[in-house]
């Protein structure tokens, strides 16, 4: 597809390229935007294409383009462009391109944003960033109790077309409480005549606009919604999350809590979006406290260097306690961390987590020494002594890792922190030196070194 708009591009057809765009679906066609622009097109033949897209394929795709692409748009944008694509934008969406936007930008869309929905995007900028509010929608279809099933079809259509979603419609008091929720399947099913109030849910499940994202993400993968109320501290409604916005949150939430695990400073960029300065700046924090780090573990080797001398031996072991270490370590960390981000364990939980991690360090780590010895024995041809030393400082080693790997996350979270960062390189480094100090505590009393 890309070549054959491209050859269409060069040949100046802009008919045929308009038809190839009414064919295809908005994600789609701003993917393809996204590939072709900085390698294959420049900015003016982007805004070229752009304007060739019909109106409300234009704002649909529109919002599904990086801020990174947006910008260019908007630099080139007349303001009558502007307002097109803004009036054909949801709020929640509007939201989010309006946070990833230099100052000056933002002043230029608030400008051709109509009154109603600039005061409705301030109201939801005002909310933390990783806040139900940051991310809910104020276009919800909303429902009187008093109302009967045709009045509540009537509003339906008055106002749906400008909506998120029509299929979940909420109620609400004279007040603005939220007291209930009906589905248009069970308004279809109702009679014309039945009053809302007696055929509504009011066993309602919403979260408060200061609740965590991931928490609202939690909900939505508990209860298979499609979408969630979201209200304030009096229980008035105030908007909605839909899945779409869901979705989102567990990518970007995902791909933080990779970055944190593996030491990277996390970024909202794509990998080829990102400069090479700029993934400099991403991994040098982390890169340089863990090299300090790991001075502590040269420090130790130092320290037995006495004993090091007598039985050189011993020194060519010390690599494998350092890596079987950190890679359990890691595997318990991960473990810890997924299930705190999933919910399946809290702080309550520590003792118990302990007990399975140590029975599970020292099946794993009695079967990592017994094959061990047996290569020691018949590859490395050592002495038992030796191999026994070995042997046993490897079931320590992996026991104080999986017990760290588990417990450090967890003494995050409980303490404010996210867990993440308490992922394998953090880990790594801790374990390293612990091996190292159970190895020589161990040589020095077995062998008398």
């Amino acid at each position: 597809m890309e070549k054959i708009i491209l050859e269409q591009l060069e040949k100046k057809n802009y008919k045929k390229i308009r038809e190839i765009f009414d064919s295809m679906q908005a994600a789609d066609v701003a993917a393809l935007l996204e590939e072709m622009f900085g390698e294959k097109i420049e900015e003016k033949e982007l805004v070229l294409l752009f304007r060739l897209l019909p109106k409300d394929l234009a704002a649909d795709c529109f919002a599904f383009l990086d801020s990174d692409t947006q910008y260019h748009l908007i630099s080139c944008f007349t303001d009558r462009e502007l307002q097109e694509v803004l009036e054909q934008t949801f709020i929640d969406d509007a939201v989010d391109m309006i946070e990833e936007m230099p100052a000056n930008v933002v002043s230029r869309l608030l400008k051709n944003t109509d009154p109603e929905s600039r005061a409705a995007i301030n109201e939801i900028l005002k909310y933390p960033k990783d806040s139900a509010g940051s991310i809910m929608t104020i276009e919800y279809i909303d429902l009187l109790r008093n109302m009967t099933v045709e009045d509540a079809f009537a509003r339906i259509r008055r106002t749906g077309v400008d909506k998120e979603t029509i299929y979940t419609c909420y109620v609400k008091d004279e007040n603005r409480h939220l007291i209930g929720l009906v589905t248009v399947r069970t308004l279809l099913l109702a009679d014309k005549t039945d009053i809302i109030e007696d055929i509504m849910e009011t066993n309602i499940i919403s979260v408060n606009t200061h609740e965590d994202r991931e928490v609202v993400a939690g909900v939505f993968e508990k209860y298979d919604f499609l979408a969630l109320p979201v209200v304030d501290g009096d229980n008035r409604l105030v908007g909605i999350v839909t899945i779409d916005d869901v979705i989102d949150v567990i990518l970007e939430e995902g791909t933080e809590d990779i970055e944190k695990m593996a030491a990277i400073v996390p970024t909202d960029k794509t990998y080829m979006k990102t400069g090479v300065f700029e993934t400099w700046k991403k991994r040098i924090p982390w890169l340089l406290l863990l090299m300090i780090s790991s001075t502590f573990t040269g420090k130790i080797i130092s320290h037995y260097e006495a004993a090091l001398a007598s039985m050189m031996v011993l020194s060519t072991f010390i690599p494998m306690f350092m890596d079987t270490g950190g890679n359990a370590g890691g595997q318990s960390s991960v473990t810890i961390i997924r299930s705190l981000s999933l919910g399946d364990i809290e702080f309550r939980d520590i003792l118990a987590v302990i007990w399975k991690e140590a029975r599970v360090a020292v099946i794993c780590g009695v079967t990592l020494a017994g094959a061990n010895f047996i290569k020691l024995l018949i590859i490395d041809r050592v002495s038992v002594e030796i191999a026994g030393v070995v042997c046993l400082t490897l079931v320590m080693t992996v026991i104080f890792a999986n017990i760290a790997g588990c417990t450090l996350p967890m003494l995050a979270k409980k303490v404010g922190f996210d867990p993440a960062v308490m992922a394998s390189p953090f880990i790594t480094t801790i374990v390293d030196a612990m091996s190292l100090i159970i190895y020589f505590r161990i040589a020095s009393m077995l062998l008398g070194i």
